[in-house]
């Protein structure tokens, strides 16, 4: 089929077969994660459902990563459970409306720039975290009603259809590529159990996805400071996990197809879609890496392969609950294995040997909060603050200082390195004052002050040498350097010869 433009993106091309197709394999795989978040929530599963038709569409058509999945998630469900179990549903749907202003705001203050301050390492990590937990809900499916364990016939047959599915997705892209490989794999088991009469497990086994168009509703909650303190925590939690997972998934997205996304665009369709949610009777939630992928994988580019998912499981509520409540939970959940498998980054394990053991470790520790914890938000966070100490510590050793005395008899320390709170010790030592001459220079040329514990620490050095009786010249401080410096009531005297100009890239919503 040929190429046409994207009705929703000038700038990029779009081709309507593999749009369509990814977009309905997409829909397929939605059904039984939103249902799934909803119960873990504990809320119905239309109310999952709803949310993902809401997030999926809203996010298509604003968002700023073409080609990336939105729908109800783990993550927010997590969060919501105890506010659903102790104030009931209303509350959950003011939760999500404050948690969607809560994200609104943050993509028009531009705080997606951010997302920089994340190192590889936490990134590796979170992934591999997602394709583990990934992994482990599908062995549920492998639980019969009662919580045991399949056994005998029930399960050889099970993980036989689920086999096939990963044989079908792994080995079609190697015949041809006209069909997205996941959507003939779910075709192809429906169709041999449907033929054959297979007894296993269906999508209708787990629950109903039977209903209407998500209908508008403005949460019944009291309107008061007390209901604002009861959600407000729970609201802020939810929006910081949606902008971690979404900017976090739309990085991986960005590596994946070697364009770049718009993070603050995003962050503000998250919100809109959140808020949205929250008036149209859904749980909320944030991009779906899971999903994502597997659109990205069958080579879908532009806004059009979300905007059919998301109009095809309304379709699928509305109209086709009864077909699509006896596609077989296997074929899904083999779908979903091979997510995972092409989620983690096996990469990262190839290259264990060769990264700092820093770096390892803040990856296996943001693995760790993720799989066991269920909290992305504080997975990031470890990772982050850990990532800025160990960085802060090495560039505290970082610090030096050639001295040198010219014909004139003016001692020079040409300092490398930057001053800040981690530094201020080992410049401390490299002086000498008593024993130097009675003019000195400190030269900047290689260095930056950068905070004001490095501002306190020129102090005292200044006043050591003024208690002495010697004059110190303070040269090449860069113009923000000298703006922290300005407050500074002591500094004998600044001579700045030569500023170093920084400039900071600033991104557009």
């Amino acid at each position: 089929m040929k190429k046409y433009l994207n009705l929703f993106d000038f700038s990029q091309e779009v081709n309507y077969r593999t749009e369509v197709l990814s977009g309905l394999t997409v829909a397929l795989a939605l059904v039984p994660e939103a249902i799934a978040f909803a119960l873990i929530a504990g809320l119905s599963p239309l109310t999952g459902l709803y949310a993902a038709f809401v997030m999926g569409l809203v996010t298509s058509i604003l968002g700023g990563r073409p080609g990336m999945i939105s729908g109800a998630t783990g993550a927010v469900a997590v969060v919501v459970v105890s506010l659903a179990r102790d104030y009931g549903v209303e509350y959950v749907f003011a939760t999500v409306v404050l948690a969607g202003l809560l994200q609104m705001a943050a993509g028009f203050l531009r705080l997606g720039k951010f997302m920089r301050l994340v190192p590889h390492p936490v990134i590796f990590g979170f992934v591999n975290g997602l394709a583990i937990i990934i992994f482990l809900s599908q062995l549920d499916q492998f639980r019969s009603s009662d919580g045991s364990w399949l056994s005998g016939a029930t399960l050889y047959m099970f993980s036989g259809l689920v086999l096939l599915t990963m044989l079908v997705i792994w080995g079609l892209p190697r015949l041809t590529k006209v069909v997205p490989a996941s959507l003939a794999a779910i075709l192809l088991i429906f169709g041999l159990v449907v033929v054959f009469g297979i007894d296993t497990r269906t999508i209708g086994d787990i629950a109903s996805i039977q209903g209407g168009f998500p209908p508008f509703h403005i949460p019944e909650i009291p309107w008061s400071l007390e209901t604002l303190q009861i959600i407000f925590p729970y609201s802020a939690i939810v929006a910081g996990v949606g902008l971690i997972e979404s900017l976090l998934t739309l990085n991986i997205v960005d590596e994946i197809t070697e364009t770049r996304g718009r993070g603050n665009k995003e962050a503000v369709a998250q919100g809109t879609a959140n808020i949205l949610s929250g008036l149209f009777s859904g749980m909320g939630g944030c991009a779906m890496i899971g999903q994502s992928l597997i659109n990205i994988s069958n080579g879908a580019r532009a806004r059009l392969s979300g905007i059919v998912a998301a109009v095809m499981l309304l379709v699928f509520i509305m109209f086709g609950a009864g077909l699509i409540e006896q596609v077989p939970m296997a074929a899904l959940t083999g779908l979903m294995i091979m997510v995972a498998l092409g989620t983690f980054e096996w990469a990262s394990l190839r290259t264990l040997r060769r990264m700092p053991k820093s770096d390892v470790l803040v990856m296996v520790l943001v693995t760790l909060v993720t799989v066991f914890l269920h909290n992305l938000a504080l997975a990031v966070l470890v990772g982050v603050i850990i990532s800025a100490l160990v960085f802060a510590w090495d560039n505290a050793k970082r610090i030096r200082a050639r001295k040198s005395i010219d014909e004139n008899g003016v001692k020079h320390y040409e300092i490398y390195g930057p001053l800040f709170f981690g530094s201020v010790s080992l410049f401390n030592e490299k002086f000498d004052v008593l024993n130097d001459p009675d003019e000195v220079i400190i030269d900047f040329m290689e260095s930056r002050v950068v905070d004001m514990s490095a501002i306190e620490a020129l102090n005292k050095i200044t006043e050591r040498y003024q208690k002495v009786g010697k004059k110190v010249h303070l040269r090449h401080l860069s113009r923000d350097c000298r703006r922290l410096l300005a407050n500074a009531d002591k500094i004998i005297e600044v001579n700045v010869l030569e500023d170093p100009t920084y400039k900071v890239v600033v991104d557009k919503i």
